[in-house]
């Protein structure tokens, strides 16, 4: 299976980088795509919520039960 990353999780830089340093404690690499850093730099806005993080598709099983705790965690 080709390695190919995936978007996991859409939300606000805070609850993105503390999602991303869960999986990296756990050795599962992530990219973070800050929509709302590059409109505000590149001289137009975007919703805050807009930072995307994604994985590799192989580390899509054992991420899972990562991704839906942190989601069930900031639920409450």
């Amino acid at each position: 299976m080709e390695k190919e990353h995936i978007k996991v999780f859409t939300g606000t830089q805070l609850f993105v980088n503390r999602l991303s340093n869960l999986l990296n404690d756990q050795s599962i690499a992530t990219l973070i795509k800050d929509h709302a850093n590059s409109g505000t730099l590149a001289g137009f806005g975007s919703p805050r919520n807009s930072v995307e993080l994604f994985i590799y598709n192989t580390d899509l099983e054992s991420a899972t039960p990562i991704i839906e705790d942190f989601k069930k965690e900031i639920a409450e």
